[in-house]
């Protein structure tokens, strides 16, 4: 197929479910890079948050006029539906460079949709990536995805309303809160909470969609369970530790505030909010210094807190063009871009440099705790107690996986029991996972 072809072809994928009016640069026109970096690359990237999707567009337009010898065309798609359109279009028909989103990194190696970026990216580029970034873009042993930042989970808190409930705030993992104590800090911070709820836990984004995923498993592996191992579902998913962990997280709902409006938290109807660091610039804006920024708390195995966030990675598609597709993602994962991009969105800078010279993240910081977080990643398979940012499964059947774990999440939260909801979890996803042959390479 050839490159004008192909672009035809993607132009029609996009289409079919797109308006074009929120594409923002064509897919057609011009003949493919050369292997010695002439032409067009083409990108896909997630049209999220305005400030990061404007960086993008500005970082694109630098490279551009950087060079002669390439042309970089983007194509922003609405976060809602990149996903799946990804998953729609055949591989040939697909960019040379995408984004994706860290967990479904997997299934797109497994659809043979990504290609291994050891020898297409610089080493100094594989070398300065933090351990979150790497662990999220690296699958049997190989890199197939690199990210210009990661993102941190974290119990954001209101001073005013915490010093008058009485509740001293947790700086440290190891301070942060036991069960026992965040339970009795949900009453009396529901007491002195405008709203008469102590708590958002982001129920308004909905627990069945990734969401609930994020922001739940690290409940289960603090109370010491996970969701996959060993390709399996049974015994794990619906292990002791995940039951009593979600009664313990459905408890929760008698203080948790659905703030429908998503303004709760920096209204200061609420005390507390479970969320990420992409809301630092909202909530230090309307705060100030009453900004508190606390660990998740210790079910027992210690505190928590996932990660992995957008990555960029090659497709089969670049063909020849992989020397220009790296050449490209070098220069977005160079400390300036960086810079650029978390200025944009608030995100942990994804290299070791950009990170050390980071007003937010760096030492003395007011979000080091997302950066210390990152500093101790581990697998969800090997969840240990000195660990504390934790990658959800790396696995082709994670889609499988999140989807049914996250229909159990939303009808216990409903009141549902939660054995019988994790069982019937457990049984989709291993039936998916036989059904796939373990998702074993053919």
């Amino acid at each position: 197929m050839s490159a004008r072809t192909r672009r035809r072809s993607r132009a029609a994928v996009l289409g079919a479910g797109l308006s074009t009016a929120v594409l923002l640069s064509a897919c057609g026109g011009g003949e493919s890079a050369s292997a010695e970096g002439d032409g067009v690359v083409e990108v896909w990237a997630h049209s999220g948050q305005a400030a990061e999707a404007e960086a993008l567009e500005a970082l694109v337009a630098e490279y551009n006029d950087s060079q002669e010898d390439v042309s970089v065309e983007l194509t922003l798609i609405p976060e809602a539906d990149y996903t799946s359109t990804v998953q729609a279009t055949a591989a040939e028909d697909l960019p040379d460079v995408m984004e994706m989103d860290a967990p479904t990194m997997a299934s797109f190696v497994y659809d043979r949709k990504l290609v291994p970026l050891d020898d297409v990216v610089s080493q100094e580029t594989l070398d300065n990536r933090i351990e979150g970034v790497r662990e999220s873009g690296t699958y049997r042993d190989q890199t197939y995805a690199v990210g210009m930042f990661d993102v941190g989970l974290g119990l954001w808190g209101n001073q005013q309303l915490l010093d008058a409930a009485g509740v001293e705030a947790p700086a440290t993992a190891e301070e942060a809160w036991t069960a026992e104590e965040f339970e009795q800090n949900l009453q009396k911070l529901a007491e002195v909470s405008p709203s008469g709820n102590a708590i958002d836990l982001g129920e308004a984004n909905g627990f069945a969609a990734e969401w609930g995923t994020f922001t739940t498993t690290p409940v289960l592996w603090s109370n010491g369970g996970t969701l996959l191992r060993d390709g399996s579902a049974e015994g794990v998913l619906n292990s002791a530790e995940n039951v009593e962990a979600l009664e313990e997280w459905a408890s929760w709902k008698e203080h948790t505030d659905p703030n429908t409006s998503g303004t709760a938290f920096p209204d200061g109807d609420i005390a507390l909010t479970w969320t990420g660091n992409w809301m630092y610039p909202t909530f230090s804006e309307a705060l100030g210094e009453d900004l508190v920024l606390m660990p998740l708390p210790d079910l027992g195995n210690g505190t928590k807190a996932g990660h992995g966030s957008w990555q960029w990675g090659v497709t089969p598609a670049a063909g020849g063009d992989e020397a220009a597709a790296g050449a490209f993602l070098d220069f977005l994962h160079s400390d300036e871009s960086i810079a650029r991009m978390v200025e944009a969105n608030a995100a942990v800078p994804g290299t070791t440099s950009a990170l050390e010279g980071s007003e937010l993240y760096g030492e003395g910081g007011p979000l080091e705790l997302f950066a210390t977080n990152l500093a101790s990643a581990c697998s969800s398979e090997d969840v240990t107690q000195e660990c504390i940012a934790v990658a959800r499964p790396i696995t082709p059947g994670y889609p499988t996986v999140t989807s049914s774990y996250g229909s159990a999440l939303a009808a216990i939260w409903g009141g549902a029991d939660p054995q019988a909801e994790l069982d019937t979890a457990a049984r989709a996803i291993d039936a998916d996972f036989e059904d796939n042959n373990g998702y074993q390479d053919e």
